[in-house]
């Protein structure tokens, strides 16, 4: 059953201009492994990390550091959780986290679902309701 949904959109060139102006950033935002990608690509993790929040209703116990998006083989992304972050995940009964990302024209999107076993989820609406 689908938690949450969460969708963010980048402007490339603004988001360059925000790293070069604070370099600091780049520590602030992005795992050791992301940080030697492309500025595109970065966009897109950050969008990615924004549009995860959006899916999980708010940003309690989440630090973009603990989110990490790697990609398989093929090149399909994916998160790589840690710490309290992982935790807050799990605390709100998602097990599984679908990610789609894009950069072109200069823009950089990415589409989050956070998916929960239909039993779990069902459980926390028929309480809400007594």
């Amino acid at each position: 059953m689908i938690i949450g949904t969460g969708i963010d959109l980048v402007d490339i060139p603004r988001f360059e201009r925000t790293v070069a102006r604070t370099p600091r950033l780049m520590q602030r935002l992005f795992a050791p492994s992301e940080q030697t990608l492309r500025l595109a690509s970065l966009a897109a993790r950050y969008a990615a990390k924004e549009a995860l929040i959006k899916a999980l209703g708010g940003s309690d116990g989440v630090h973009w550091t603990e989110i990490e998006i790697a990609s398989e083989p093929s090149g399909r992304p994916y998160f790589l959780l840690s710490g309290s972050t992982a935790e807050a995940v799990a605390e709100r009964g998602i097990t599984t986290l679908h990610l789609s990302l894009t950069h072109d024209a200069g823009l950089a999107a990415a589409y989050v679902v956070a998916e929960g076993a239909a039993a779990t989820t069902a459980g926390a609406v028929a309480e809400e309701r007594a």
